[in-house]
């Protein structure tokens, strides 16, 4: 049973990083090269290439979050890196939800001059959440080696 919920959650939580890494590293580079000067063309492609995840990552970090607790109950002799885990999940959720809630609001109705540092913000906030999630997953993996 204990190898099943960490498959599953060590699963959810590769989706959540591979996926951020790949938006980041991949996407994001190549809209820009894509759009060029075309500033309007590359907003409009990223508001639609993300619309409707919000509430898709939501359910996905509490699944992250949930299955942890379950392995942290299992076994809770390494307690404490389950709780840094923890408090890194919760950082970048605070993350995710300032992007999700305000700085997306705020960058739909940009005017054209306001979109660069907002897109500029939004790589340092990805970049960020990227690497919470990273060192989390990192923590899990040497946990197991404990």
């Amino acid at each position: 049973m204990t190898a099943l919920v960490a498959i599953i959650h060590a699963g959810l939580a590769a989706a959540w990083v591979g996926g951020m890494a790949y938006s980041l590293f991949v996407v994001q580079p190549k809209l820009k090269r894509y759009f060029g000067p075309d500033q309007e063309g590359r907003e409009t492609l990223t508001a639609v290439i993300a619309s409707g995840n919000r509430w898709k990552v939501v359910g996905l970090i509490a699944a992250i979050a949930l299955s942890g607790l379950v392995l942290l109950l299992m076994h809770h002799e390494h307690w404490w890196i389950h709780a840094v885990k923890g408090l890194l999940l919760l950082c970048a959720t605070g993350i995710f939800w300032y992007v999700s809630w305000r700085h997306w609001p705020r960058r739909v109705f940009a005017t054209a001059s306001e979109v660069p540092a907002l897109q500029r913000r939004l790589i340092v906030l990805a970049t960020t959440m990227l690497g919470l999630t990273g060192l989390a997953f990192a923590l899990g993996v040497v946990a197991v080696h404990l």
